[in-house]
């Protein structure tokens, strides 16, 4: 998902939970008053608007060909200059539009005379950046948000555009809540797409695997506002020794329910990379179930262990870890920068066991000196699904023909990495994604053309409780309504002996 460390995004919008809270609230009404300042180019000055920045974030993903997180890393020295207040704004404003977006759009739809299909992007972002500040940020002041987005309009637009917006959204802070919407009995899809602004393709889906009442559960599991979760790097610490060193410096600390290394926390005081603990080496920020999916691997001190897809390091080194720092872990991508970063970021965590290779899974491996591993952990591409709490974005960017498409390169990295598993050796299969055609139907294709792997039962290598979320002992799969974790889906093949 783009470029930027999770380290890298936290120092980016850690305040998303330290100070964003108090912004938001229930929709309020609200008068207006008077104007407020004017908006400069995000890019050409050196102290950046907010509002603005905000604009250039939302236009730039519009345009399809970047992730939010690779946008935010072009930013990340513009926002280093801005206030933490302002930081928390900006925060608001990019994920809560995101967020909410569709939601957004329904209001805007039936407030308008002209179809938000037929509004110009640009525009209709600026109409979401205001809209979304009168419904749910309480601390600004309506006028403000009406005024701060007809001066983002006078920065590229035509007078009767601007007069548009100003319309819109002035009209907007008296109606909003008496906006009807589509009725759940008769259409429960539009109801429930537009009510908790998601695409309806996705709810139909989940409607005729969960139900109503469980949609809504994980449509409000989504929204809601993620713990920072860590893994503790067992290779310089113990996980009650980090939990003590935290407990100053965050608020709501606990352990993990399931994994035996995590800890999860709110409102840091500072941003992460700035904890002395962090700079230290004594964790990685991680989500639970991202934790889970290593331990299928079990990998021992003195294995070798590809890691097929390591983009910058997380699972890397949590398999170091389990290893004790011991034996070999090739760590192949095909990316040389995110490989660059993973280097540094074994360095920061004490381990010395990588050996970093650029390689593309479509073709055939071919690493030298090495024919067959132990180990194959293959955290492979997908379409994100899972991970919607922590990346908004990926809602609007995926669609249900994405779906066969990361199915189809899920099975041929697949197939590229089966012949490169020892007898008896484990391959790991994992996604951050629920949906079945990256599931069960990517296990189903492989096995029905490798019949020399089965699924292994992995019951055995998770902690106490783990029934909740491993199905008969084979898949393991998790989901943020239910396990307050990531959605993921992993498997553990093993091959069978001579």
């Amino acid at each position: 998902m783009g470029l930027i460390s999770i380290d890298e995004r936290l120092k980016f919008n850690h305040t998303m939970t330290n100070e964003l809270k108090p912004y938001i609230k229930h929709p309020r009404k609200s008068r207006i008053q008077k104007p407020t300042s004017s908006i400069h180019h995000p890019l050409t000055n050196n102290q950046p608007d907010t509002r603005e920045t905000a604009l250039y974030i939302l236009n730039s993903l519009d345009k399809g060909n970047k992730t939010l997180d690779s946008i935010l890393e072009t930013f990340t020295d513009k926002t280093d200059l801005l206030s933490k207040r302002d930081r928390s704004l900006l925060n608001a404003l990019v994920y809560g539009v995101i967020r909410w977006r569709g939601r957004l759009d329904h209001i805007i739809d039936y407030l308008s005379n002209i179809p938000v299909t037929k509004i110009d992007p640009k525009v209709l972002n600026v109409i979401r950046i205001g809209l979304f500040q009168i419904i749910y940020l309480s601390r600004i002041p309506v006028s403000a948000a009406v005024n701060t987005s007809v001066e983002l309009a006078k920065s590229f637009t035509s007078p009767w555009v601007i007069g548009f917006v100003n319309a819109i959204l002035r009209n907007a802070a008296k109606k909003f809540e008496n906006v009807p919407f589509p009725d759940p009995k008769k259409d429960p899809v539009s109801a429930i797409a537009a009510q908790n602004s998601f695409p309806k393709w996705l709810i139909k889906r989940w409607l005729h695997r969960y139900g109503e009442k469980e949609t809504a559960r994980l449509c409000d599991a989504v929204h809601a506002i993620p713990p920072i979760t860590i893994r503790t790097n067992t290779l310089k610490t113990t996980r009650d020794i980090l939990l003590n060193s935290l407990k100053k410096e965050v608020e709501k600390i606990e352990c993990t329910n399931y994994s035996p290394d995590g800890i999860s926390f709110f409102k840091p005081n500072s941003p992460i990379p700035e904890i002395k603990s962090f700079k230290d080496g004594w964790f990685v920020v991680q989500d639970e179930a991202a934790q889970l999916v290593t331990l299928l691997l079990d990998a021992r001190p003195g294995d070798t262990v590809l890691d097929a897809c390591a983009g910058l390091g997380g699972k890397t080194g949590h398999i170091a870890q389990i290893m004790k720092n011991q034996g070999i872990i090739f760590a192949i991508d095909k990316d040389e920068r995110k490989l660059s970063r993973l280097v540094s970021e074994m360095k920061r965590l004490g381990i010395s066991i990588i050996t970093p290779l650029a390689c593309d899974l479509k073709k055939p491996l071919n690493i030298k000196g090495f024919k067959l591993f132990d180990r194959i952990f293959l955290d492979a591409p997908c379409s994100g699904i899972g991970a919607l709490r922590r990346n908004p974005d990926i809602k609007w960017a995926t669609s249900k023909k994405n779906l066969n498409y990361y199915k189809e390169k899920q099975l041929l990295f697949l197939k590229n990495l089966a012949c490169l598993v020892k007898p008896s050796g484990i391959l790991v299969y994992a996604v951050c994604s629920s949906e079945p055609e990256e599931n069960e139907a990517v296990v189903e294709e492989f096995l029905s053309n490798h019949s020399e792997f089965d699924i292994k039962n992995v019951s055995g290598l998770l902690s106490y409780g783990h029934t909740s979320f491993v199905s008969g002992g084979r898949y393991l799969k998790t989901l943020p309504h239910k396990n307050n974790m990531d959605g993921f889906f992993s498997v553990c093949f093993q091959k069978k002996p001579f």
